[in-house]
């Protein structure tokens, strides 16, 4: 009996009866007389996923870009195209970032590509990591914090508008976090309101670490916080209902005290105290949020638990502004995600989220109100005057 093994390659995906089917077409297509064939399965690799980091320069970028690269993030079986956007001065940092990637010979990485072109960075990514903005400097005032970012994250809006898929999911970090996630998605209606999310992982990771060491107990025994609101000192770090080894927190920690202020003003002012420390921001911390945010909503929740994120608030039923982006408890599941409804809020915690809530409101105002300017002093003559009233319109509504 003459044996001959013959290959055949398809990039669809097969049951094993439409791959046999398949092969038996490929096989008479040959003119092969075949009386027997046996069919090797061999799985294909998972379709490549395109992230892009903003920012990569910085430290954070720096702390997270291994973490992306070699798979702790997305899987370790998950092939990566990298991305990495910062501004043209800082390219000769990005060239050193790429040499030190490629001696690690990360198996998942299959390509990085440094760029200050918005539309190198975007075109067809997957997923969107912003961590670049234009820091606040000493005697800055937030107003104009507020400016510098908003022109920054609504021309980052209208690229990705113009180069990213409809389905990029995206991540804010740069503060102020909620406000320019709100600018960003404001100007890149292309992708579902769904799809955008700021950081507050990493004070949730604050609150949890905080309840542990007050307790004693194991950080996996703590579950349940909620950061309601604002990335800011606002913010409302709440555990109402969270749980420390399947207790109420307020029955293993009964120093009222402690839970209504010392464990607030720790987590709210955390990342000051980092800087006044240090003399920098968080980073590592920082970049392992941005893992955690990303990998849960990847590959979902634990079953009872919830995590903090901040999303655009338009499918909330708390009665918060809608048109903000704002932190809540969420379930996820397949880069899919639900705000977790029917938690109760006694007087405290209400006070707490209207005042996050307003903060929101304020900021929103200024960064809208400073976008009707930018659109009308660039685009008035390429306008009529009905479409500079159909924007004004718009935007304060």
């Amino acid at each position: 009996v003459s044996s001959r093994f013959f290959f055949f390659s398809s990039r669809r995906r097969h049951t094993r009866s439409s791959l046999v089917s398949w092969a038996r077409r490929c096989v008479q297509e040959t003119g092969i007389n075949a009386e027997y064939m046996g069919i090797l399965m061999i799985p294909s690799e998972k379709t490549p996923l395109r992230v892009c980091i903003t920012g990569a320069a910085g430290q954070i970028g720096y702390s997270l870009i291994p973490l992306v690269a070699s798979g702790d993030v997305f899987g370790s079986d998950q092939p990566i195209h990298l991305n990495l956007l910062d501004i043209e001065p800082m390219m000769s940092v990005l060239k050193g970032t790429c040499m030190e990637l490629d001696d690690c010979a990360y198996p998942t990485l299959l390509s990085v590509t440094p760029t200050s072109d918005y539309k190198v960075a975007f075109t067809d990514i997957d997923v969107g990591i912003f961590l670049g903005g234009f820091p606040r400097k000493a005697g800055m005032e937030r107003k104009e914090l507020m400016s510098k970012n908003c022109g920054i994250f609504k021309g980052q809006g209208e690229a990705l508008n113009l180069h990213a898929k409809a389905t990029t999911k995206i991540l804010v970090v740069a503060n102020p976090a909620n406000t320019n996630c709100l600018v960003l998605s404001t100007n890149a209606p292309k992708i579902p309101k769904e799809n955008f999310s700021c950081l507050t992982r990493l004070d949730h990771n604050r609150a949890l670490s905080q309840l542990a060491t007050k307790s004693k107990a194991k950080l996996k025994e703590v579950k349940n916080v909620i950061i309601w609101g604002n990335h800011s000192s606002t913010q409302y770090p709440d555990v109402s209902h969270a749980t420390i080894a399947d207790k109420p927190v307020k029955t293993v920690i009964t120093d009222t005290k402690f839970l209504q202020e010392d464990f607030i003003t720790t987590v709210q002012k955390r990342g000051a105290a980092i800087i006044e420390a240090r003399k920098s921001s968080s980073a590592v911390s920082a970049a392992k949020a941005v893992r955690d945010h990303l990998r849960t909503w990847l590959f979902g929740t634990n079953e009872g638990e919830w995590v903090s994120m901040g999303v655009i608030a338009d499918k909330n039923k708390y009665g918060i502004d809608k048109n903000l982006c704002f932190s809540f408890p969420v379930k996820c599941k397949k880069f899919d995600y639900e705000i977790v409804p029917d938690l109760k809020w006694d007087e405290f915690s209400k006070k707490k989220i209207e005042a996050t809530e307003k903060e929101l409101q304020e900021e929103r105002k200024e960064a809208l109100g400073i976008q009707i300017t930018n659109i009308i002093s660039v685009s008035y003559t390429h306008l009529t005057l009905p479409t500079i009233l159909l924007v004004q319109i718009s935007v304060v509504a």
